[in-house]
């Protein structure tokens, strides 16, 4: 298997070294930092480079604001209507998917990656990396921090500055640090 094959599989994989992966989000970044250099009145420009940032994203359907970082692109999926705000990272090792009408605030990390414990294997480029999954309707806070392998569940809100270490339930309200359920929201709030 290639590199980029195990990464794909959520196996080990060699992250630094491998210069297959090491060009392709070195193509992407390039890329990312033509989006973000272009005027936000260029519309059609900014959506003509994001289409080739984000290939399984229809760049009309979403907005993006500058500054905006991706790691391969091609692993992230997008639904319509969803809003990314200034300073949005998503290392898309692992597939991300945010559902339809997802908000998400200013200074927020999407991580999939996950590094050896041991120093020795971390030295050596080695990586893994889980999916995150967003549902729709899900509004995540300004600062937020989503890891590895968490679920959203559709309706949700995550409070600002929240770090998400574990999957949320739809219909919640959750904050803090570690990310935990405050009290459940929405219609069926209202029954109980």
């Amino acid at each position: 298997m290639t590199e980029k094959e195990k990464m794909q599989a959520g196996l080990w994989y060699d992250a630094n070294f491998d210069a297959r992966l090491i060009e392709e989000r070195a193509f992407v970044k390039d890329l990312c930092l033509e989006f973000n250099l272009t005027r936000m009145q260029e519309l059609t420009r900014r959506r003509k480079i994001l289409r080739e940032i984000l290939p399984n994203v229809d760049a009309e359907a979403v907005e993006i604001l500058s500054p905006f970082m991706v790691d391969y692109g091609y692993n992230i999926f997008l639904g319509a209507g969803t809003f990314l705000n200034h300073n949005c990272y998503m290392m898309d090792c692992a597939k991300i998917s945010l559902g339809k009408k997802v908000f998400v605030g200013p200074n927020c990390g999407f991580y999939t990656a996950i590094h050896p414990l041991d120093s020795v294997q971390r030295a050596k480029g080695l990586e893994m990396a889980k999916p995150i999954e967003i549902a729709d309707d899900v509004w995540i806070g300004g600062d937020v921090t989503i890891l590895p392998g968490v679920k959203i569940g559709r309706g949700s809100v995550i409070g600002a500055k929240s770090l998400v270490t574990k999957d949320v339930p739809e219909n919640v309200l959750a904050f803090g640090n570690p990310c935990r359920v405050v009290k459940k929201i929405g219609l069926d709030a209202l029954l109980v």
